[in-house]
């Protein structure tokens, strides 16, 4: 397991902000697990208002709700840690800022927290973007390894590479 060093995932954000600026793409994030790091490194470039809209840090179920819109149905049918609510994040996200890409991160970054089925490490992510008149937005299951700060790094750093890897606007 290679945990990403702090000028490893600065690199990756501005890879990451370049390609926003150049495609003319506008971001938000919606973030439990990683505690708004990803807006963090995303801010910590200059010039970053031209493609980075805002970042919500959402760790409790009542601020998923209410900042995100997500359904108390589908944080008590799926919980915090799954796809589905992961999914309505990020599309909360859209919905309610002028980006029109948005990545959302939930997971357990440990030391406690596991449930069964969802040990330590567990992370979804959702990619939401615009194409055309349409939001597209694909889910992603992850198991990191390591202790609560290896996870949360491995989480932005898969984020990061989840919206590097993007597809050119349309």
């Amino acid at each position: 397991m290679l945990i990403p060093a702090d000028t490893a995932l600065a690199a990756l954000a501005r890879e990451v902000g370049a390609r926003l600026h150049e495609s003319r793409r506008v971001l938000a994030t919606a973030e439990s697990c990683t505690g708004g790091w990803i807006a963090k490194l995303c801010t910590d470039i200059a010039g970053s208002s031209e493609w980075f809209d805002c970042g919500f840090v959402c760790y409790s179920n009542a601020a998923k709700t209410r900042d995100l819109g997500v359904s108390e149905r589908l944080l008590g049918n799926y919980g915090a840690v799954s796809d589905e609510v992961v999914r309505a994040m990020a599309e909360g996200a859209i919905a309610r800022t002028s980006a029109n890409v948005a990545i959302a991160v939930s997971g357990i970054a440990g030391p406690g927290g596991a449930a069964p089925g969802k040990p330590v490490g567990t992370v979804w992510f959702a990619l939401a973007h615009k194409v055309e008149d349409r939001l597209e937005c694909q889910g992603h299951l992850i198991q990191f390894d390591g202790n609560r700060d290896a996870v949360r790094r491995q989480a932005v750093q898969y984020a990061l590479n989840l919206l590097k890897a993007l597809p050119p606007a349309g």
